[in-house]
């Protein structure tokens, strides 16, 4: 096991309050690759969103086609690349900027939250800020396995003489001193690889984070980051949610299913080739039938040599087959969130976002089966969003704009302990200098 398979991935700094930053955003999906470039401004406090201290104005954004990727994660390096670059370049166009550093979502490689409990004694002296981050980063190793890389380290509460609900601890006294974390983890050989397929594109990676956590960040209002509430983020190879609790990120979890079996399912129940059965889908997709549907009839190419080929199918047997599959995904779902806080809070929300969740009926499908109440999570406090980038499936790039100001609440190693772990002095991190400096 090398130390890259037991650090951090890269972590940004949080955004000044004062100041006005240029970010970007990077998100590698499975069907689309999206970039978007914004600039955060400081507002008034009565003007933020929850937990926010800057507005954002979106001035460049793209989305193309994914090439070289697979269930969120990468399988060709060279498609990947020239993606990224096409995605990168086309918003950099419509920016007039150049970016020389990207925030980086991660959807793939068995995500998973731990919540830890770590204690420690401090012999009746003030907890300082050293304390704090020497028992958060034996904690974070605590929770790192083999082949994993820490995405998120997040202090959900802190804990002194067993009294819990502290919030911040710098200066109490005490004799004991714990801490309760979220530790989110991923597989390295994920991380390493979406690293690589964007420092080849002359760009750094400036951090990397879950998928479902910043959707949660631009998809929730304040009452339900609060109260509770769980997002789950739809996208085409991989279903991930994040449970938010008390204004706090407390678990994470992922599996490998998405929209695209949607539309394999389709292809192979109708015999339609894959490029019909995804236009199928976005067209008519529902997981709704009415008295009507059944009567409701429309032809259907069949794939095959013969092109004139085409079967005539009801719109009932279309909603039937979309439908197994979202209760299957939705069961799955039912599953991972029983194992997770988010049990206890039986009347919390939750929120749909991704591509998938864009199917007809789905919020109601996920409320029968999650007995929940559910809706549809669109990006919330974005200025001069386009139409199409205002539903869900661009919560997840629009979150990665919003995560530098919530950056502050992560437990980062010290810079020199994660350059070794992430690889920035490592063969990864010399290949993308390499790169930047020889073209």
């Amino acid at each position: 096991m090398t130390a890259l398979d037991r650090g951090q991935t890269p972590k940004t700094r949080p955004t000044p309050h004062n100041r006005t930053a240029l970010v970007a955003a990077l998100d590698i999906g499975t069907s689309k690759i999206a970039c978007m470039i914004a600039r955060l401004r400081p507002c008034p406090p009565s003007e933020a969103l929850h937990g926010r201290s800057h507005a954002v104005e979106l001035i460049g954004y793209s989305q193309i086609r994914s090439r070289g990727v697979k269930a969120g994660a990468v399988i060709d390096l060279a498609e990947c690349e020239q993606a990224v670059r096409q995605a990168v370049a086309a918003a950099e166009k419509m920016a007039k900027v150049q970016v020389e550093s990207v925030l980086v979502s991660v959807s793939a490689g068995r995500l998973n939250g731990q919540l830890i409990e770590v204690a420690t004694e401090i012999r009746g002296g003030a907890v300082t800020a050293e304390d704090a981050s020497r028992l958060t980063s034996t904690g974070m190793h605590h929770a790192t396995g083999a082949g994993r890389t820490v995405l998120h380290a997040l202090p959900v509460g802190y804990a002194l003489d067993g009294v819990s609900g502290i919030r911040d601890p710098r200066g109490m006294l005490a004799r004991s001193f714990g801490v309760d974390m979220n530790v989110v983890t991923a597989d390295a050989t994920v991380a390493k690889n979406l690293m690589l397929a964007v420092e080849r594109c002359h760009l750094n990676v400036e951090a990397m984070a879950a998928a479902p956590y910043v959707a949660s960040l631009s998809v929730l209002t304040g009452d339900e980051a609060d109260i509770g509430a769980a997002v789950i983020e739809m996208g085409a190879g991989t279903t991930t949610l994040a449970v938010v609790s008390g204004g706090r990120f407390v678990h994470a979890s992922g599996f490998a299913v998405g929209g695209q079996h949607i539309t394999m399912d389709l292809a192979r129940g109708l015999g339609a080739c894959i490029a019909d059965a995804e236009r199928i889908k976005t067209l008519y997709g529902s997981v709704l039938t009415g008295g009507l549907d059944s009567r409701e009839l429309m032809s259907v190419p069949i794939a095959g040599d013969d092109g004139d080929q085409e079967e005539v199918v009801s719109r009932a047997t279309i909603a039937n087959i979309i439908r197994q599959r979202a209760e299957e995904i939705f069961e799955m779902v039912r599953d991972r969130l029983a194992e997770s806080p988010f049990a206890a809070a039986p009347r919390a929300r939750v929120v749909l976002s991704g591509g998938a969740a864009q199917l007809n009926g789905m919020p109601e499908l996920a409320s029968r089966i999650l007995n929940r109440p559910v809706r549809l999570g669109r990006p919330l406090g974005f200025g001069r969003l386009p139409h199409e980038a205002k539903g869900p499936s661009f919560a997840v790039p629009a979150g990665l704009l919003v995560y530098p100001q919530f950056a502050h609440l992560e437990h980062v190693e010290p810079r020199h302990a994660r350059q070794l772990r992430t690889g920035t002095d490592g063969y990864f991190g010399k290949v993308g200098r390499w790169l930047r400096e020889g073209f």
